[in-house]
């Protein structure tokens, strides 16, 4: 009598299942993600779209509708590009569009020339330190923005804090108006973006092999050519990502402007707010909105497109 056997196809069955159950989780997890982005951004996002092609009107909401019964019993669908033409046409827009990309350049600048050599300095410290800096750079999260805002307005104040030490110091005569200027609204964007900025450098540079500049200066480099042609190449990505999550954000503060600039400063923000709530013009707004996301699009699609020639080169 023959001894049993196993069959030799269950390993390859159990495998099978293994591999189709592991697939089915990928794909569910793969699939939350998306869901979200579907749910608060898409849907949203077509939203604002179909406003913007849609007639300002007195009503509640403040919109025409694009599908319209025609008196034939059809249906017709309405869109008005009207809205994206004013944008060009009222200087008030595009001028408010360049000088929002203005200051969150500048700022952008000036975050990266402060972050830079702090995110340096951290992953050069002992453990010890480094910890004490991270939670150091990290803290101001732990209070809210917007008191933290409201803070810069009493420090800036003409009889602020900030004036009062000047005078006590001897240093003026009388306070220097600094609120409501826009040298408020650049220190209170930079103060606000510098963390994002100094963490995604933070975790660059962290990756750096140290090696590769001790050979530079074994082989005579001098510090600043190796920081030029070692250093500042292989930290880019920390640079980009740095940038852009300082200068989108900035492109479309609303708060800070508001706050520390007053009236002297009108960046894409207030526009945004002074036109859906004072003015009432959903559309134009839309439209606003539209463009701004369409502006901010671009610089994130050249942060992909350098990442994806990276991997190339890599692989």
């Amino acid at each position: 009598m023959k001894p049993s056997t196993v069959p030799a196809s269950t390993p390859s069955l159990r495998q099978s299942s293994g591999r189709y159950l592991q697939t089915k989780w990928k794909g569910l997890i793969i699939a939350v993600p998306y869901l979200w982005l579907v749910l608060f951004f898409l849907i949203p996002f077509f939203i604002v779209i179909k406003i913007s092609l849609a007639e300002s009107i007195i009503a509640s909401p403040p919109f025409s509708s694009l599908l319209n019964w025609t008196e034939d019993g059809a249906l017709q669908l309405s869109l008005l590009f009207d809205n994206y033409a004013y944008l060009w046409e009222d200087e008030l827009y595009y001028k408010t569009y360049l000088n929002s990309i203005k200051v969150a350049f500048i700022c952008t600048l000036i975050c990266l020339f402060i972050g830079y050599p702090m995110a340096y300095g951290i992953v050069r410290a002992t453990p010890t330190q480094r910890n004490i800096l991270l939670i150091l750079v990290i803290l101001p999260f732990w209070t809210s923005f917007l008191l933290r805002v409201y803070a810069w307005m009493g420090i800036l104040a003409d009889q602020g804090t900030l004036n009062n030490l000047l005078i006590w110091f001897g240093l003026i005569d009388e306070p220097i108006r600094m609120l409501y200027t826009p040298f408020a609204v650049y220190l209170g964007i930079i103060y606000s973006y510098l963390p994002f900025m100094i963490l995604p450098l933070y975790a660059n540079i962290e990756k750096l092999d140290m090696n590769l500049l001790e050979a530079a200066a074994a082989l005579g480099a001098k510090p600043l050519i190796t920081f030029l042609t070692v250093t500042l190449p292989m930290t880019l990505p920390g640079i980009i990502a740095g940038s852009l999550l300082v200068f989108i954000p900035a492109t479309g503060e609303y708060v800070i402007p508001d706050l520390l600039g007053g009236g002297n400063s009108f960046m894409i923000g207030k526009l945004l707010y002074s036109e859906f709530n004072n003015n009432h013009d959903w559309p134009v707004a839309a439209a606003v909105a539209v463009a701004l996301l369409i502006l901010l699009v671009l610089p994130m699609m050249l942060y992909q497109n350098v990442q994806a020639r990276q991997v190339g080169v890599k692989t």
